[in-house]
């Protein structure tokens, strides 16, 4: 097998100054005669050239395409191929080494353009998750933006209109208020340039084509203003750090809450309550009933109390415990003359307990309404609620968000929910 001699070494630059890199890469400009440089970088290195050498160079000028591994390949003496910040972080490296040889790469890693950003911005980077959309559509960034990451850092291609399709995907998942939106221009450049930009103000003009944009997580724990009378954005809740959708998404409690029926005075037992949403809007249309949320995750109880604080609510109880213990309690005083019942996040076997539990004390007109993901279940507890006397409705609810991307925009489904709604006869 033929042994491999010549070399190319991948350069990570992070400014334009020869004194920022390493003795030991400084010296491979004194060694190595070809040098492929980006345009955006092959003028500075011609100047470095010029004021450093007195041999003359072979410049190409890189595109990080198929004529640039041709001319790689075409050279038998050593190479040196300019990148930016690290080749193997969102760069050319990949590319490589799906066609040269471990053998004939040498890497020379730069700081990359995320680790400048976030020294300029003073904030920690090790929780935030990066993403390229540099020729690519948006749809890992939306599935981020979904999980509501703390922070995200996106690698933006200039002729996509990736900025307008970043701030157009905020809007359509009602992230705007959510996240600060900081658009940073040549770092590590004398053109360096960073900016938070508001969503209520345009893009500037005269962006560089080297720019990435970082997003950070807002915290907004406060009273917020303004709220719709119904409808209430999904962003607006709070909910745990590792499940950030664990929550009943606003279309669906839109349906639930409309399937309650919501008296004007009563009791509303909210079961498996998560994040608090539906008992809590619930409270915000029906400001006097008397809303008991139960359910049995760590933590539950606070996360319902900060939700309450955002919407100016106050929960009659909020118990942090197994809805088991709860039903073996005396529960003859906790009802009203019209009493309504969401039994959510438990199983099949839980729910009929419940169900069974509080029929007991149920009177005529009450409602119980059941979101249910499947179909086994749904089967299970509709037969239950018959046979204890429930007039039943059934819905499926099925919706779509419509993502921008580059060439429209794109539907993309939500998870199908069954909702039972059952009427006490």
């Amino acid at each position: 097998m033929k042994k491999i001699k010549r070399k190319i070494h991948v350069i990570g630059l992070n400014s334009f100054k020869i004194e920022d890199l390493s003795l030991e890469v400084q010296e491979l400009f004194h060694k190595v005669k070809n040098i492929a440089a980006p345009n955006t970088y092959i003028h500075e290195i011609k100047d470095w050239v010029s004021m450093k050498f007195i041999e003359e160079k072979n410049f190409y000028e890189s595109k990080s395409n198929l004529d640039l591994i041709n001319w790689l390949k075409s050279n038998d003496n050593d190479v040196i191929l300019i990148s930016r910040g690290d080749p193997l972080w969102f760069g050319i490296g990949r590319i490589l080494l799906n066609n040269f040889s471990k053998e004939e790469l040498l890497f020379y890693p730069g700081k990359t353009s995320l680790q400048l950003a976030f020294s300029r911005l003073k904030k920690s980077w090790q929780d935030v998750k990066a993403v390229s959309i540099h020729g690519r559509e948006t749809n890992e960034l939306i599935k981020l933006l979904k999980l509501k990451e703390k922070g995200i850092a996106i690698l933006t291609d200039p002729k996509n209109n990736n900025l307008e399709l970043i701030r157009q995907n905020l809007k359509e998942l009602d992230l705007e208020n959510s996240y600060e939106f900081w658009l940073c221009e040549e770092i590590g450049s004398k053109n360096e340039k960073i900016r938070l930009i508001s969503h209520q103000e345009n893009l500037p003009k005269g962006i560089s084509d080297l720019n990435i944009v970082i997003l950070l997580k807002k915290e907004i724990n406060s009273l917020i203003k303004n709220l719709p009378l119904f409808g209430i954005s999904d962003n607006t809740f709070k909910t745990f750090n590792d499940r950030p959708n664990l929550l009943t998404k606003r279309e669906i409690r839109i349906q639930i809450l409309a399937d309650l029926e919501l008296p004007e005075l009563g009791t509303l037992l909210d079961i498996g309550s998560g994040s608090g949403t539906i008992g809590l809007e619930a409270l915000r249309l029906r400001p006097k009933l008397k809303l008991i949320s139960i359910d049995k995750r760590f933590g539950s109880q606070l996360l319902v109390k900060e939700n309450a604080k955002k919407l100016g609510v106050s929960p009659k109880k909020i118990i942090e415990s197994d809805v088991k213990q709860f039903l073996n309690n005396d529960l003859n005083n906790l009802f009203s003359d019209s009493n309504r019942v969401v039994i959510g996040g438990c199983d099949k076997e839980t729910k009929i307990e419940i169900i069974e539990a509080l029929s007991k004390f149920l009177k005529k007109g009450d409602i119980i309404v059941l979101p249910i993901i499947t179909y086994e279940v749904l089967q299970k507890v509709s037969n239950c609620l018959r046979q204890l006397n429930y007039e039943t409705s059934m819905n499926l609810i099925q919706t779509f968000k419509g993502l921008s991307i580059s060439e429209g925009t794109r539907f993309e489904p939500n998870n199908p929910v069954f909702i039972i709604k059952a009427k006490k006869k």
